[in-house]
């Protein structure tokens, strides 16, 4: 299978993996290759020389441009065809973080959902090292499975970097009467109390009619988010391809306009089924927001709308 991923023979692939492995670099078992800790620095530290080698620094600045936003990480391949991509983004995400993330505690605001889900479990212990790193749920509960949720989420984050975590026991559709009663609460409350004071949010984009489903919007909401063409979804907000907002969900949690506020905002989006919602949600992101995406997003964005 990786032979074929790589479009080289599979004599080709023993040859250089043989050659990584007596370099320790990798190591092999039944259940597959994986790097070692001298391996995942080599790829850390190759990581900005191959950039520049593939022209990645040159498409990062152009989409960085064309979205308003800080800064963009393009990392190779097309997350829709090749699910490894996922992986990839969580393992730039671990070096991200350790590069903008103080000594000290952090407050580390999460959403859910599958991409967020799949990263988490790439992220490593290295982070905790000189911090204390608390993991919180940026909203309550979809109702969708519980294993994308953010409560889950920031569970597996904290168990990969051996940090901490709280959960938030509460669906985020929770009506505004109902979450008056509840948000006085001990343990709602001081939980709320941290998200609204996070450092660092790290989330998702996802596409409208997906989103639709995953929240079980009733007929008539549905109705408001398909009459207005909406294209992508973040933090319960649906938005059309102009930005526009076409329907907000009623929710717990942090909002759209709470991220100006946030010193880091990590926004996490690739192939290329995702390219019309991160550019919807551009309009409405902090212009220091920083996006990992991929190359079949990207380069989609930038054909469909070149740089004048």
């Amino acid at each position: 299978m990786l032979a074929d991923d790589l479009n080289i023979t599979e004599r080709g692939l023993r040859t250089e993996t043989d050659l990584l492995r007596k370099q320790g670099l990798i190591i092999s078992s039944k259940s597959g290759m994986s790097l070692t800790k001298t391996g995942s620095d080599v790829v850390i530290r190759l990581t900005d020389v191959l950039a520049d080698y593939q022209g990645t620094a040159l498409l990062e600045k152009q989409l960085s441009s064309k979205l308003g936003i800080s800064r963009c990480i393009v990392l190779p391949g097309n997350a829709d065809k090749q699910h490894r991509v996922v992986d990839s983004f969580g393992r730039r995400l671990n070096q991200l973080l350790g590069t903008l993330l103080p000594t000290g505690q952090s407050m580390i605001s999460v959403t859910g959902g599958s991409t967020l889900a799949q990263v988490a479990r790439n992220l490593s212990s290295d982070l905790s090292k000189n911090r204390q790193l608390v993991f919180l749920p940026a909203r309550g509960g979809v109702g969708e499975s519980v294993a994308i949720q953010a409560n889950s989420v920031c569970a597996e984050m904290a168990s990969r970097t051996q940090g901490q975590y709280r959960a938030l026991y509460l669906p985020e559709d929770i009506s505004e009467k109902s979450f008056e009663s509840l948000q006085k609460e001990t343990s709602i409350k001081s939980v709320l109390d941290l998200i609204y004071r996070s450092n660092v949010v790290i989330h998702s984009i996802g596409t409208a009619s997906v989103m639709a489903e995953r929240r079980n919007l009733s007929s008539k909401e549905q109705n408001v988010v398909d009459s207005g063409r909406a294209v992508a979804e973040a933090f319960g907000d649906f938005f059309d391809q102009s930005g526009k907002l076409v329907y907000k969900v009623p929710r717990i949690g942090l909002h759209v306009r709470d991220l100006d506020r946030i010193e880091y905002v990590i926004a996490i989006a690739g192939g290329e089924s995702k390219a019309n919602a991160i550019q919807s949600y551009m309009k409405n992101a902090p212009h220091h927001t920083i996006l990992i995406t991929d190359e079949g997003a990207s380069k989609l964005i930038l054909r469909d709308n070149p740089l004048k």
